[in-house]
């Protein structure tokens, strides 16, 4: 298939915005009707807490392997086989009827939507290099669509539908073999195209590990690790520390959905400033005061302005998408765009799996949330130091030749 050049970036472009909308649905829609799943696959407690644990132990795991699939068949190619493998075990996990069956084609659909969290900045990279900033903001406009979308639709399309929670989690298969078709026609028009390494930076191998010489790169992963934690501590526990402050559930669901849809205006300004502002750490310090802000609140004043304490961790959660601008803009190969995403998301997502089983276990051994607080507000610190070096001036690539 052969389009024009003008042709096949808008392919790309409507191929990026689909595929990021669908690439947390998988995950975010299943917590809703997860009482529902339990009853109707006979799952225990525990397996529940690995459902739950499984995307961010899915998405370092498979993402890890993400950057070699790229290089090995080039990116659009491996992007559009991730996207038809999600789309398969999420078609088929709302179809069974064992809780085993359920597990092993949830993984399946993580590990497409994991090498799809990988690929796709760097995909951005080599394909609008011209354009990071655009792109990137719809691509985290769409992430955060797709993940308050399926968080909110899920549990009343369960409610109506006929299938119940099974018809309200095929609904995002059905979204995501859509996605399929532009990723399609983009691939195979990209057939022959390979990532061209830059004149100055030697051609990497396919380990995300090559980055790791990098101070910014480990810093880079440590920031969005940290930011990864406390949006998945927050998507799982907030509501529960506004209630158990003294709010009622409706209110405390309004809290954390106050907290999610503060995710689509950062897709606007986060990306333009990390492309625009040469220095953006005292962006990362204003981020890193108000997740303080927000905690302290909770912990002091929960049923006082508590819309307010919910903003706040809101507004501190602009550090996704500027972690994730931050990965093809303080990049220059795409090659090292690729093992960057890579090494960031595989490090980050085992921070998100482990982060709200921390926070649940010092509650279990305190019956509290001043340690588990404590926790959070520590965890800030690193959050913010982290991004402070990230953030600074200078590229990946210049510290690997200087290794």
């Amino acid at each position: 298939m052969r389009l024009s050049a003008s042709a096949r970036l808008w392919w790309a472009l409507i191929a990026i915005a689909v595929l990021a909308v669908n690439l947390r649905p998988g995950a975010t829609s299943l917590g809703p009707v997860l009482a529902e799943v339990k009853q109707s696959l006979g799952i225990t407690s525990t397996v529940a807490g690995v459902l739950t644990a499984l995307p961010g132990f899915a998405f370092a795991v498979f993402g890890a392997v993400a950057v070699s699939l790229g290089l090995r068949w080039g990116l659009s190619r491996a992007l559009a086989i991730a996207t038809v493998v999600a789309t398969i075990g999420l078609l088929a996990r709302p179809f069974v009827d064992s809780a085993l069956a359920f597990l092993l084609f949830s993984v399946v659909a993580f590990a497409g939507m994991a090498v799809g969290n990988v690929l796709v900045p760097a995909y951005v990279k080599e394909t609008f290099p011209n354009r990071l900033a655009g792109v990137m903001s719809v691509y985290t406009i769409s992430l955060a669509i797709g993940a308050t979308g399926a968080s909110m639709l899920s549990a009343p399309l369960s409610a109506v539908a006929p299938g119940g929670w099974r018809f309200a989690l095929g609904v995002w298969g059905a979204s995501m073999a859509l996605a399929t078709v532009p990723w399609i026609v983009v691939a195979v028009s990209d057939r022959r195209r390979r990532l061209p390494p830059a004149p100055d930076v030697p051609r990497r191998s396919g380990s995300i590990f090559g980055v790791v010489r990098s101070r910014k790169a480990i810093a880079l992963a440590v920031f969005f690790g940290t930011q990864s934690m406390q949006a998945y501590v927050q998507f799982g526990w907030l509501a529960q520390m506004f209630r158990d402050g003294g709010l009622g559930a409706t209110e405390a669901g309004w809290m954390v959905g106050i907290t999610a849809a503060l995710g689509i205006p950062a897709g606007f300004v986060m990306p333009v400033v990390a492309a625009r502002v040469r220095d953006p750490r005292w962006v990362v310090v204003l981020l890193g005061a108000l997740l303080v802000a927000g905690y302290l609140g909770i912990w002091l004043a929960p049923t006082t302005l508590p819309w307010l304490w919910a903003s706040f961790l809101g507004l501190s959660g602009f550090a996704f998408a500027l972690s994730l601008a931050l990965v093809t803009a303080r990049t220059r190969d795409p090659h090292v765009t690729t093992q960057l995403s890579g090494f960031t998301q595989s490090v980050g997502y085992l921070f998100s799996a482990c982060g709200p089983f921390a926070v649940g276990l010092l509650f279990d051994v305190t019956h509290g949330w001043t340690i588990p607080l404590w926790f959070l507000l520590g965890s800030a610190v690193v959050f913010t130091t982290a991004g402070m070096v990230a953030a600074g001036p200078g590229d990946v690539d210049d510290d690997l030749v200087r290794a």
